[in-house]
């Protein structure tokens, strides 16, 4: 049933006003044997129907709020206050949109710079843009800086291999054309490899070096030395992060690195089938000019009040057009909210106790799952709340067998890494209670025996 909010007096009053006498009348230049065509649909349901049909084609969906879960791979589900959804179902929040003048509203700038505070806080580094789309496309706009910042006379990026595979994915598509060779983006290449290795690729034609903090399998490995070797022949470093281990983890600002970027959606983001996300994007002052995106700057206005401004606007497409360091990207304004909200709710403590929870859950099925026949947790590097696990039979028939005890498995490695089969990728997040991760346990053990 459609809802048509007019009564017949104002629709006879709207159609006298443009001067038709009926509302055919404004279809009057479709040709007649066009106007109402045959087609084929199921006949029409009341509303009350309509709504039950939909929740049944619902149900037909497996999701975290029915299923035990221990499936990450870069999205991860975290507890998320009921203050982040109410405050952005405020109007003045979700029918925004992504500033481009300097007249935009007050609250909106002011948020975007609360976030931007928040992400350098956490990051260590000295300034943040106001978001990207997502975590790969953060990384992406990280080696256009780094070839923004050496004129395309560097030519030479380098990729552990152990980045997120759909980022490495993604920076393949963005570098087409560029002239940039990507060097160590195989995932043939000995993951066991950490930075060592990599130092071994860094000459003076290096203009980035691009690693993961936790790596894709979940490994921890103190960047500094590499950092260290990546400037001294002065190439630039990005390190691509899960943004709740810095809460508890020495941060890349630490480490001596040029750009930390990430996916934002463990902070306050709900699953939703894989996005919308969050991308951030932090670097160094001194790279302000060649940073991408939009930035909100605080300063004072006539009467001597704090005011928030767009600044360094002269990099933005709308002034500059082709010329501008800033690209096409918005910002994801409503998703950058939302984590600065679910930050300032929990505050330092909160996140501290988030990551803790994680880690010790993580550390607690780790060593469970290590005590079962056949399986063994794969790296002895630490690992923060996600690791490998080297499994008896294939990933696929494991994860079907979860399933039907209602668990979602891990991530299935060999997809992306063809010589890592049968290695599953088993991310444990605070939503785990020991009960589920007891019930995993006993459920791997089932597999053994059948």
């Amino acid at each position: 049933m459609t809802y048509i909010p007019h009564s017949p007096n104002e629709r006879d009053a709207m159609l006298e006003t443009i001067g038709v006498k009926k509302l055919d009348d404004l279809f009057k230049d479709i040709p007649a044997r066009h106007r109402f065509p045959d087609l084929n649909l199921p006949p029409t349901l009341s509303e009350m129907e309509a709504a039950a049909e939909l929740a049944g084609y619902a149900e037909a969906n497996e999701t975290t709020q029915t299923m035990v879960s221990f499936l990450g791979a870069g999205a991860y589900r975290h507890y998320i206050p009921s203050a982040v959804d109410h405050i952005l179902s405020r109007g003045e929040f979700y029918t925004a949109y992504t500033p481009y003048q300097p007249e935009i509203s007050q609250g909106t700038l002011q948020s975007i710079f609360e976030y931007q505070s928040l992400m350098t806080l956490i990051t260590g580094m000295e300034v943040s843009n106001a978001s990207h789309y997502d975590g790969a496309t953060a990384v992406a706009e990280a080696v256009n800086l780094a070839y923004a910042q050496f004129r395309g006379k560097r030519t030479k990026v380098i990729v552990s291999p152990s980045v997120h595979p759909q980022y490495r994915e993604t920076l393949r598509t963005y570098t087409q054309g560029m002239g940039l060779s990507l060097v160590g983006d195989d995932a043939r290449d000995d993951i066991d490899s950490g930075p060592k290795e990599i130092e071994t690729l860094i000459d003076e034609n290096t203009a980035l070096v691009v690693v993961q903090y936790p790596d894709f399998f979940g490994r921890i490995f103190d960047y500094t030395e590499l950092a260290a070797k990546v400037h001294q022949t002065g190439g630039l470093i990005c390190v691509a992060v899960n943004p709740t281990a810095l809460a508890i983890l020495k941060t890349p600002g630490e480490m001596g690195a040029d750009i930390v970027v990430g996916e934002g959606q463990p902070l306050g983001i709900p699953l939703s089938f894989g996005g919308p996300y969050l991308g951030f994007f932090t670097t160094l002052k001194k790279y302000i000019h060649k940073m991408a995106g939009r930035l909100v700057g605080e300063t004072v206005d006539n009467r001597g009040q704090r005011s928030y401004v767009l600044t360094l606007t002269a990099r933005e497409q709308h002034i500059k057009r082709d010329r501008a360091t800033s690209n096409i990207c918005t910002n994801q304004g409503l998703l950058a909210l939302a984590s600065a909200v679910y930050l300032s709710l929990l505050g330092q403590k909160g996140f501290k106790q988030v990551a803790e929870l994680c880690y010790n859950k993580a550390h607690y099925a780790a060593e469970q799952i290590n005590k079962i026949e056949g399986y063994s947790v794969c790296f002895d590097t630490p690992f923060f709340h996600e690791f490998s696990v080297c499994c008896p039979r294939p990933v696929s028939e494991i994860n079907e067998h979860l399933l039907e005890h209602g668990i979602m498995g891990g991530y299935e490695v060999g997809k992306d890494y063809p010589s890592l089969k049968d290695r599953m990728l088993i991310a444990v997040t605070e939503m785990n209670s020991k009960e589920e991760i007891d019930l995993l346990v006993d459920v791997l053990k089932e597999v053994n025996h059948e």
